[in-house]
């Protein structure tokens, strides 16, 4: 046997995601990279780790077992690495964040200080829709959460950390008069929606339905980024978040078309469970952020005052 730690934190990582694709993404590695070192893993085996059905990748019963001692190892080789940099003073630890997928285009402004001033401290993201970040909260999986609604049924203690502004958006090739908006302008083209689940798809339900809006056709894709891409190549309308369209609204590529009763605004918010104790790590964090969200905010996100 001469598998490397590298190996053991590649398999650990398709014995969880289930896929290759999702594991070079989740590693910032390429997909043959990782077939590479998923077939040199496999080869030191004689009983199969995966197997492929209908183009599925699946983990074996052994192929489990030796993902739960990969995540032993690992785990303590990362006690080893933080012990090693507490005796030097540094904070060290892991820090975890779910972040409702249109909040990617917040949450790092608020980390790369952080990040930076400790380097002991090893951060994981998982970017997702709101239903999932939710999960993983009340399956304490996370340290914390960034929601733009505060969940009803868990026990969350909060910090608001920016407003969030969802418009009603177009590409810039469709002709719109602004002045003289009819109900009827979505009994054209499809109005493109989030996946269920998600907190804008939500908002922009609730928006339609409140304004009796008559919405002939629908377009659902399960991303912020391919709904802008949808938009961006003029198949329909959306309501997304001013936050995620920066540059697309400063290169005129798509275009705000103004409607009674928008923006719709929320606030983008920090959460935690109230029974969670908060590690070293998560303390450190939440009193990074209380001390400096209103310079980020100042910094990073002055322009959203243009809009």
């Amino acid at each position: 046997m001469n598998y490397t730690l590298h190996q053991l934190r590649i398999f650990l990582e398709i014995s969880q995601n289930k896929s290759v694709t999702k594991t070079a993404e989740k590693l910032y590695l390429t997909q043959p990279a990782v077939s590479i070192q998923l077939k040199n893993f496999q080869d030191q085996f004689s009983i199969p780790l995966t197997e492929v059905v209908g183009r599925k990748l699946f983990v074996t019963d052994f192929g489990m077992e030796i993902a739960e001692a990969a995540k032993k190892v690992i785990e303590e080789v990362d006690a080893i690495n933080y012990k090693t940099l507490s005796y030097k003073g540094k904070l060290t630890g892991k820090l975890s964040i779910s972040v409702a997928s249109t909040g990617k285009y917040v949450m790092p402004y608020f980390l790369s200080e952080f990040m930076s001033e400790h380097k002991g401290v090893d951060l994981i993201i998982d970017v997702t829709n709101k239903t999932k970040v939710l999960r993983s909260m009340e399956r304490n999986e996370v340290d914390f959460a960034l929601v733009s609604v505060l969940p009803k049924k868990l026990k969350v203690n909060s910090v608001e950390l920016m407003e969030n502004q969802l418009f009603f958006i177009g590409s810039t090739k469709l002709k719109v008069d602004k002045k003289n908006i009819k109900k009827n302008l979505l009994e054209d083209l499809p109005l493109i929606y989030r996946e269920e689940g998600s907190a804008t798809r939500n908002a922009m339900e609730n928006f339609i339905s409140k304004n009796s809006f008559p919405v002939r056709k629908k377009i659902e894709l399960t991303s912020n980024e391919a709904v802008k891409q949808a938009v961006l190549a003029g198949l329909g309308f959306s309501i997304m978040p001013l936050i995620g369209i920066k540059n697309e609204l400063h290169n005129s590529d798509l275009q705000i078309i103004p409607l009674k009763g928008l923006p719709i605004n929320t606030t983008w918010c920090l959460i935690w469970l109230k029974s969670k104790k908060l590690s070293p790590v998560a303390s450190a964090y939440l009193d990074f952020i209380k001390s400096k969200k209103e310079l980020i905010i100042k910094e990073k996100f002055d322009w959203i005052n243009e809009f």
